[in-house]
């Protein structure tokens, strides 16, 4: 029964994180895209080590570091 709940619980992680991510494409507002983007890599970054796929770790980190990279170098440029 925990075993379930806590896959659920890391399912339901990577689902919002997919959300998270999608409104980023949709979001008008570049700097908010950018924080979606982070925010939904980040939750399925989580999700990709809880299923140990490699591949997806890798991938997911790097959206998530470009991701990252982008925010910084745009807020930059707002100053």
């Amino acid at each position: 029964m925990i075993e379930l709940n806590i896959d659920l619980g890391f399912k339901l992680i990577g689902a919002i994180g997919l959300i998270l991510i999608t409104k980023g494409v949709i979001e008008k507002k570049r700097i908010n895209a950018i924080m979606f983007f982070i925010g939904g890599g980040i939750l399925l970054e989580i999700y990709s080590l809880y299923i140990q796929d490699i591949v997806f770790i890798i991938l997911q980190l790097i959206f998530t570091i470009v991701a990252i990279h982008q925010f910084l170098k745009l807020k930059k440029v707002l100053k």
